[in-house]
């Protein structure tokens, strides 16, 4: 499954993605399910029997629509609603620093001997097409191509061999970087967390559609026609199970907490010259099996100027 958040009225709502042009308003399919997926991914054994209704008329409504035929409730036309983060305001943002073996090769650092983690602001997060906004001050922008997990099932000390038990999803992140903050900091906080900083989409691709821990897809980043990255995600340090049950160790894992498992060599602070983000610019994350999620570069503007 492929699940969404899109703005419905004033208020994000919850839905699925049948295909790349139809959607499911599921609390119009179902009015006793929660109206947000903190909630809803507790119980996605309901998510999935209407899924799993509905598939079979994809072809059908195709079809109609193409005829000129309006689509019934709960189906919507994708093209006409704008997606938002799929998680809105998660409880935690945990990234890993250096957790590419192709990263730490460009950098000529050894391997890390336990994961490295940093948070980032929730207020980072930013939905696919929206603006990756620049201030005027800040010349040193990166991006980073990643996978991000998704909680699904609330936990602490998560063995392992249990780490499955716990994941919702996968979907494409974007960790955009101000490399002047995060070096002059001595930390990584304030560089990770800048406002529109964390594009995230622009779904959540459920467990049973990709690999076990998304184990060996193929990672890209392009910036407008040039490929700055290119990897798979078979150059994790650290993969997905064992991450969660480090983290999880120290402290509990929450439905909606996004986990972003670090970003393979070929960002542009470790280029020959460096290059960096600059207005006009498009980004493109592409993830196997998941998808693209495409964010414009702008210069932020104050409102009160």
């Amino acid at each position: 499954m492929k699940l969404i958040t899109f703005m419905q009225g004033t208020a994000p709502s919850c839905g699925l993605a049948l295909s790349d042009t139809l959607g499911v308003d599921l609390q119009v399919a179902d009015s006793n399910l929660p109206d947000n997926w903190h909630a809803l991914m507790q119980d996605l054994g309901r998510v999935h029997e209407i899924h799993d209704r509905l598939v079979p008329r994809t072809g059908e409504l195709e079809r109609s629509r193409l005829g000129g035929q309006p689509l019934p409730a709960p189906f919507f036309d994708l093209r006409e609603m704008d997606l938002l983060t799929p998680i809105v305001l998660p409880s935690k943002i945990i990234a890993v620093g250096l957790n590419y073996r192709d990263h730490a090769e460009e950098q000529n650092k050894k391997l890390p001997e336990r994961p490295m983690l940093f948070s980032k602001a929730s207020t980072c997060l930013q939905m696919p097409g929206g603006p990756i906004e620049l201030l005027p001050e800040c010349k040193m922008v990166d991006a980073e191509a990643e996978l991000a997990v998704i909680i699904g099932k609330p936990g602490r000390s998560i063995a392992r061999e249990n780490a499955h038990e716990h994941i919702a999803g996968y979907t494409c992140f974007n960790d955009v970087s101000d490399r002047e903050a995060q070096y002059s900091d001595r930390q990584y906080f304030r560089g990770k967390s800048m406002d529109t900083g964390g594009p995230c989409g622009p779904w959540i691709v459920t467990p049973d559609e990709l690999p076990d821990f998304g184990h060996g897809l193929d990672i890209t980043c392009h910036w407008n026609d040039t490929l700055m990255q290119t990897s798979n995600t078979n150059q994790l340090i650290f993969p997905v199970d064992e991450l969660i049950s480090y983290i999880s160790r120290t402290m509990t894992l929450m439905p909606g907490d996004i986990i972003t498992t670090g970003t393979p060599g070929g960002v542009g602070v470790f280029r020959d010259p460096q290059v960096f983000l600059k207005p006009g610019d498009v980004v493109t994350v592409e993830i196997q099996g998941i998808g693209k999620l495409v964010n414009p570069v702008v210069e932020w503007v104050d409102g009160d100027g």
